[in-house]
């Protein structure tokens, strides 16, 4: 058997494929049917006078998702979509679909499509979406083996919050209550004496009550930490590997991001360094845009997009205010009212990518944070135990893949950049 995939790379001559039937349209003895088989999408043209009356009329008849194995030949022909086609010489029917497939070619809200998610799978779009998103991955775990990274898995299970606790989905663990995970990052800080310079990509969860366009209840998180790391080297680490992926994705998925409506030359500009604002700047930049904001507020995702808004590539936002990040955020040497804390943000309105920063690696600093913030010392002993063993500095930052999967690809919504989007009022299917 020959893959769709190995057609469109340029495999011509006789050919054998399994396919789903998506869409056909015929003309007096001529139909055209348009087959996936998982690797891309092809034109198959079948002729009356070739295959015979019979077959004809039974895959005229042929209801939406049947699957058939298709023999033939294929040709180059700059009018079909992908430049290629196959000629069929015979059609096996292998699964006769059902003739009330639920997505017709009509339109349908976005309510309908969640519920039927398992079949919208199944759409050039989401195909295309997923795939791009399965070679960012591939690009990224590129990057890291080139530079000296290791692969490294935490629990999903925490008995504390990283972030913030308002936000912690909370499970029941035999006889103790415990949380899905938010981040990695403090299992991460105790690796790092073991691994060096390591990375993740798992699932995270964040209880918000949030109902916007950029927001999941459980997202995929690529996350890196590094030790002797400050600051200015986790930017660094994250305007190469952005810029990297970009630029693999351009050089091999074009023609993908062409059908998504990106253009390629959007991806060809991540380049280093990138754009850099404070959050003291920030402010300014809202308050002439006559947004409502003072220093110490946080900026909300509405803010967010007004600043990227004005970027036609990814910037940097650092050194927020202590009040509104964590507490293991390293507060500045120069300024103590502000942290060693940066964003990396997407533009033309895709707000937050990333979000990092220089870690406190102080014992007593550590502390006095926690004591701020009116923290269980209790609950993060082994956390501050770090501090007491072989303790260096070190940064690190966590990146939304489905947030970066919707600015790559241009997308209007969050939903399509997983196959299945957990929200506040959704779990089905």
């Amino acid at each position: 058997m020959t893959t769709i995939r190995e057609i469109l790379q340029g495999k011509e001559g006789k050919v054998s494929i399994h396919s789903w039937l998506h869409n056909k349209r015929s003309s007096g003895g001529i139909a055209f049917l348009s087959v996936s088989d998982g690797s891309g999408f092809i034109q198959t043209t079948v002729r009356k006078d070739r295959l015979g009356e019979k077959v004809f009329e039974e895959i005229e008849r042929l209801p939406f998702q049947s699957v058939i194995e298709i023999v033939g030949e294929v040709k180059k022909d700059q009018r079909a979509p992908g430049g290629y086609e196959i000629i069929a010489d015979k059609i096996t029917i292998e699964n006769k679909a059902e003739e009330d497939y639920p997505i017709g070619k009509k339109f349908h809200g976005p309510d309908f499509l969640l519920d039927q998610r398992h079949f919208w799978l199944r759409d050039k779009k989401m195909q295309t979406v997923l795939r791009i998103k399965a070679e960012i991955l591939k690009f990224a775990r590129e990057w890291f083996d080139k530079n000296g990274y290791t692969e490294f898995q935490s629990p999903i299970f925490t008995a504390a919050a990283c972030e913030g606790g308002a936000t912690l989905f909370p499970v029941k663990y035999f006889d103790r209550k415990v949380f899905l995970t938010q981040s990695w990052q403090l299992y991460a800080e105790a690796a790092i004496a073991s691994l060096g310079k390591i990375y993740t990509v798992a699932p995270s969860f964040r209880a918000e009550k949030s109902r916007t366009r950029r927001h999941l209840t459980e997202y995929w998180h690529m996350e890196v930490e590094e030790p002797w790391c400050d600051l200015e080297g986790i930017m660094k680490t994250e305007e190469e590997l952005i810029s990297y992926i970009c630029q693999k994705i351009v050089e091999k998925h074009s023609e993908e991001l062409k059908f998504l409506g990106r253009e390629p030359k959007d991806l060809l500009k991540v380049k280093p360094p990138f754009p850099r604002v404070t959050y003291d700047e920030s402010i300014e930049i809202l308050q002439k845009e006559k947004v409502k904001i003072k220093w110490g507020d946080d900026i909300t995702w509405e803010n967010d997009k007004l600043l990227s808004d004005k970027f036609d590539r990814p910037f940097f936002l650092s050194h927020f205010p202590k009040g509104i990040k964590a507490f293991y955020h390293k507060p500045d040497p120069k300024n103590s009212k502000v942290t060693l804390s940066v964003d990396l943000m997407g533009p033309e309105g895709y707000g937050e990518l990333t979000g990092g920063g220089q870690r406190i690696h102080d014992l007593e600093e550590l502390l006095k944070r926690m004591k701020e913030e009116k923290m269980n010392v209790k609950d993060y002993q082994w956390y501050i135990d770090l501090r007491k063993y072989g303790t260096v500095p070190h940064s690190g930052f966590g990146l939304g893949l489905e947030r970066f999967v919707a600015w790559i690809c241009k997308l209007e919504h969050i939903r399509d950049a997983i196959a299945f989007p957990r929200f506040i009022n959704r779990v089905y299917p």
